[in-house]
Parts: structure tokens; sequence; C-alpha cells
């Protein structure tokens, strides 16, 4: 996951263990993603847009 972040632009990229299945994006302190909300993984179109919208906010 984190290369694919990283193959869309210059990100720091963090990658957080965590535990119960908790898959959060947070960006600027926003949640952007959240997989217990949704009850499922980013898709690879959503991840883009994430970055996309970092991009932009720059």
């Amino acid at each position: 996951m984190k290369d694919k972040f990283i193959s869309l632009g210059d990100y720091d990229v963090e990658i957080i263990k965590g535990s119960g299945g908790v898959f959060d994006i947070v960006f600027d302190g926003e949640l952007v993603f959240s997989k217990k909300q949704l009850g499922r993984f980013p898709e690879d179109q959503e991840i883009e847009e994430i970055t996309r919208r970092a991009n932009t906010a720059d």
C-alpha cells in the first residue's frame, strides 16, 4: 500500500501498525478513508483520488 502512494507522487508515507482490522488514511490531520466505517479497503482509484487531493492542497 505504501508503494502505491509513493508511486503516485512525492509523499511522506507512514504506516502505523494497528489492531482489530483498522485501516485509516489521514491527510493533514483529516480522516479521508476509514476501513472500519466503510467495511472495506480502498480501491486503487480511491487511492489515486486521495493523492490527487493531496497534490492540490500543496
